[in-house]
């Protein structure tokens, strides 16, 4: 095998052919509502982590789960990237009508692109939270919220952080 790539080999690289069962997809007895998301530092530099904030709301008459998916994408990027890749999961427990808030935290190294090492790049960059992937065509009862963030300073080597 000479050509390592992923392109056309996984559902992160296919373009825009979806899954049939995307990651997350199931059946709820309740519904959930995402509001208020935030994210921290919005400008940070090529080394730091982010942190990550987003209310989830239990709008049924059943308690029940929702799984949290965080999705990043690289709006610019120097080599071949995902469309987006899950960074953080959660599953949490809602009581009906009430909500919780979630907290999260994105390290610098699920930023770092594959260049014949493993390199942070600064760009702008898209954070998604919801119950399901971002434009998912197999729709759950479920939302995604996006924000954006900026990354600043010079491409380095991940080991040189």
């Amino acid at each position: 095998m000479e050509n390592y790539t992923m392109e056309g080999r996984t559902y992160r690289y296919y373009g825009e052919e979806a899954p049939l069962y995307p990651f997350g997809y199931g059946l709820s007895y309740t519904t959930f509502r995402y509001r208020d998301l935030v994210l921290s530092p919005t400008v940070l530099p090529v080394c730091a982590n982010l942190s990550v904030s987003v209310v989830l709301e239990n709008t049924g008459l059943r308690d029940s789960e929702e799984v949290v998916q965080l999705y990043l994408r690289w709006e610019q990027s120097s080599v071949p990237v995902p469309r987006w890749q899950l960074v953080a999961f959660r599953r949490a427990a809602v009581l009906a009508g009430r909500e919780t808030k979630l907290f999260f935290q994105v390290l610098a190294e699920q930023r770092a692109v594959w260049a014949q090492d493993w390199r942070l790049e600064p760009g702008t960059f898209t954070l998604f939270a919801g119950g399901q992937q971002p434009g998912q065509k197999t729709r759950a009862p479920s939302e995604v919220l996006s924000a954006r963030f900026s990354v600043t300073g010079t491409a380095r080597p991940l080991h040189r952080c």
